[in-house]
């Protein structure tokens, strides 16, 4: 019984045209391409992961240097705050 689809067999057999060729070349180049995108993406990708987490690491100092300022701060007004207070034993 013949189907007569032959299609599938001009593609795969053994008498191949210019054009067929042609046309596995170009599928050939845009995936090779894709493959380079790819490539490309995950190194960009990585990239910014690595810069991400530095900048995490600063954002985590800086919050530990913001608190170690704050307490400083917070030392700093309670000496003024004793301070005036002797003052004020004095003048009283």
């Amino acid at each position: 019984m013949d189907t007569g689809d032959t299609r599938q067999y001009k593609v795969w057999g053994s008498s191949e045209t210019e054009e067929e060729v042609d046309q596995f070349q170009v599928l050939e180049e845009k995936v090779d391409q894709l493959i380079e995108t790819i490539k490309t993406l995950r190194a960009e990708r990585d990239s910014y992961k690595e810069r991400f987490e530095i900048q995490e690491e600063k954002i985590g100092d800086l919050s530990e240097q913001v608190e170690a300022l704050k307490g400083g701060r917070d030392r700093a007004k309670q000496r003024i705050v004793s301070l005036l207070e002797k003052l004020e034993n004095i003048e009283g």
